[in-house]
């Protein structure tokens, strides 16, 4: 187990001052049993807005709501906290592939965390015939479907270069994976649809990274990040397995889970309405540091 301090910096500064707004924040770690647990959390908002109220949305992720008033020309958003962090399990006790249909169909809760919710395409996540012949070529050889998961992760991440200059947050997956450019986003949409055209159920994972500096360089404050990776059925006994395809690895103990969903709209850190008129810049910054 790893435990860490969390800080997350939100800033948003407008040309004009806004017209009122409501907005939901996705951003407070989550409470993952046998994987995470949270100590603490607070959130600040600068300046003052007012109540905040909370509630866990479908899926369990935790939001914030923060009803807007009007006449702010900038906002911040801080959280804090502190995470007990463990890694995913090593052992492969998932599913056989050829036994996945019939564990599903004996699954017969529909709560947030059953399977059936994440078989089909999604808003977001379309079907892509690209994106199934690629699926099909890596499943073959599989056995198990923790098997099959890592083979497709390992293989999108030789096929996909992280660049964040090549999508935005509204590029399909289909235009992604075409063009081999993408973020983490891009990486975990492409993977979770890549599963499901095998009929494994997959969910789309947001959350924090903690990431290294280069060989003799500092570490400098505010250079992790927000982060998204893929949340696999492996089965009744196994249950769900997280993989990073961006950085070809099981989800451990440097990922920090807030929610999952369909894709990234379920999860989004922040939405909502705010009326502006004028332009509006915005930053974020994370810091993840061991206690």
């Amino acid at each position: 187990m790893t435990a860490y301090s969390l800080k997350l910096i939100i800033r948003y500064a407008f040309d004009r001052p806004t017209g009122a707004g409501r907005q939901l924040f996705r951003i407070l770690p989550a409470e993952v049993a046998g994987m995470q647990s949270v100590r603490h959390s607070s959130v600040t908002l600068t300046p003052d807005v007012g109540p905040q109220s909370r509630f866990h949305d479908f899926f369990g992720t935790q939001v914030i709501e923060a009803s807007i008033p009007s006449g702010h020309t900038a906002l911040e958003l801080i959280l804090t906290a502190e995470v007990d962090r463990m890694a995913e399990p090593l052992l492969d006790i998932s599913v056989p592939l050829s036994d996945l249909e019939r564990e599903i169909a004996a699954h017969h809760s529909v709560g947030p965390r059953a399977p059936h919710h994440f078989t089909l395409p999604s808003r977001r996540i379309p079907a892509d015939p690209a994106i199934a012949g690629f699926a099909r070529d890596f499943a073959a050889g599989c056995t198990t479907v923790r098997d099959l998961v890592e083979q497709t992760g390992r293989a999108l991440h030789r096929h996909m270069t992280f660049d964040p200059a090549a999508t935005t947050v509204d590029t399909p997956p289909a235009e992604a994976f075409a063009a081999a450019r993408g973020v983490c986003q891009d990486f975990a949409h492409i993977m979770v649809g890549a599963l499901r055209t095998l009929g494994v159920p997959a969910a789309y994972v947001a959350g924090y990274l903690r990431t290294d500096p280069p060989p003799g360089k500092p570490r400098l404050t505010g250079a992790d990040a927000m982060h998204a990776w893929v949340r696999a059925w492996g089965g009744e006994e196994m249950g769900w397995i997280d993989y990073d395809p961006t950085n070809a690895c099981f989800a451990a103990r440097d990922h920090i889970d807030i929610g999952f969903g369909r894709d990234y709209a379920d999860v989004a850190p922040v939405t909502g309405m705010l009326r502006l008129d004028g332009n509006q810049t915005g930053s974020h910054s994370v810091d993840i540091v061991p206690l």
